[in-house]
């Protein structure tokens, strides 16, 4: 029975390590996403940062402030949903499917 523990032990350090791995490698990935028909994007890392904004002038209106403020949240919380799911995916990959709550 000592040899199993030791064998799932080693598993569970290499999955670790794995797990390791792959946030290092996602906090380097960007993702883009645009909204409003590509008036607004936005670029996020993999620790879910914000890197940068693009407004397109066009959209600058005073009278209708709301309306770009209402771009930029999509597009960020898009950018966000997007670069969970790419998260979710690497992370399932590296954990081999099992869910451990806290990872991600």
């Amino acid at each position: 029975m000592q040899k199993g523990m030791g064998n799932l032990l080693k598993q569970a350090k290499m999955m670790q390590e794995k797990i390791a791995e792959v946030q290092k490698e996602l906090a380097n990935k960007t993702v883009e996403f645009s909204s409003g028909g590509g008036m607004v994007g936005v670029i996020i890392n993999g620790k879910q940062e914000l890197m940068s904004i693009k407004i397109d002038p066009s959209v600058i209106n005073p009278n209708d402030v709301d309306m770009l403020q209402d771009l930029i949240v999509a597009a960020v919380n898009g950018a966000v949903k997007r670069s969970q799911e790419i998260m979710s995916e690497e992370m399932g990959k590296a954990t081999m499917g099992l869910n451990i709550p806290g990872l991600f």
